[in-house]
């Protein structure tokens, strides 16, 4: 493993780890390596998989991904597969993440990205992987999305102001300093 690969990998656990601690619809498990190379993500989000018996699609709150970065990564990108059933165009054998993946795209914009392709927020049903699901999304757009869930950990805001109103923070007030999530 080169030594970039390496940083790239350690760099990708730290975040998801931060990232997703403690995070209401996203958890994150390592599956093997260390660093890991492969993970296996819980989105606990509405979605639609397929009713056999009615061949329609119906709503699915819990879903599972593995990503896999392979020998490649961070060159091309990470391996990615439902192990849950789903119905959407550009889900298949694989995830297709085309259309979002460069080199720079770290491991946390693709899990929240794979979650906002579950939630119908994203999809591209011109470059299907499941061409009936594609057929079903542009004749349904008024059904979609199917979740509004925002993903996306709020950011710390910090307020310099603190409660005595000053515009910049002493030493001695520094340790008053309010942090809120926005």
């Amino acid at each position: 493993m080169t030594n970039a690969r390496l940083r790239r990998l350690y760099a990708d656990y730290r975040d998801v780890t931060e990232q997703f601690a403690g995070h209401p619809y996203i958890t994150v498990t390592p599956l093997r390596g260390n660093p890991p190379e492969a993970y296996e993500v819980r989105y606990r989000i509405p979605g639609l998989e397929l009713d056999t018996a009615s061949n329609r699609p119906r709503r699915r709150d819990q879903h599972i991904a593995h990503i896999y970065l392979q020998d490649t990564y961070p060159r091309e990108k990470p391996k990615c597969a439902m192990e849950t059933p789903i119905f959407h165009p550009n889900f298949g054998s694989y995830i297709c993440i085309d259309d979002y993946w460069f080199a720079g795209t770290t491991l946390c914009y693709i899990i929240i990205h794979i979650g906002e392709m579950i939630q119908y927020q994203n999809y591209n049903p011109k470059s299907p992987l499941d061409p009936v699901a594609a057929r079903w999304a542009q004749q349904n757009e008024r059904l979609l999305p199917v979740g509004n869930l925002d993903l996306s950990q709020p950011e710390l805001d910090i307020d310099f102001l603190g409660e005595g109103g000053e515009e910049t923070p002493t030493p001695a007030a520094e340790e008053d300093m309010d942090i809120q999530l926005c």
